[in-house]
């Protein structure tokens, strides 16, 4: 599963793009609103679900190698989150389902294309 077949399974908004959108992989999910925990995370190939709509979740993204991002509960995205995640090139979407909705549909979304959750 890559990250662009998150889309449709989500009805997200796609606030920004990324080239690797459609080739990078998505293995598994991260759901925190604390980027410390965020920042223990040991995995590779993960979306980071979150609903904080920050500057540090972004740069905390990119530092861990997050595949992209995931903005829950319809938050909108201030324009300097935008800026940044197109400066960093890390695909963020927004969706209006809760983070636990959202990780079900991913999670069944990975289990439906063979992939483990």
């Amino acid at each position: 599963m890559t990250f662009a077949n998150l889309i449709p399974t989500l009805d997200a908004t796609v606030f920004v793009s990324s080239s690797e959108m459609e080739t990078r992989p998505v293995q598994h999910v991260i759901a925190s609103d604390l980027m410390s925990d965020v920042l223990v995370a040991h995995l590779d190939d993960f979306v980071l679900v979150t609903s904080l709509a920050s500057d540090q979740m972004i740069r905390t993204a990119d530092l861990v190698g997050a595949t992209g991002v995931i903005l829950v509960n319809d938050k909108r995205p201030p324009a300097s989150l935008i800026q940044l995640a197109k400066d960093l090139s890390i695909p963020l979407l927004g969706t209006a389902l809760t983070k636990f909705a959202a990780c079900l549909a991913i999670g069944k979304a990975l289990e439906d294309k063979g992939d483990p959750a």
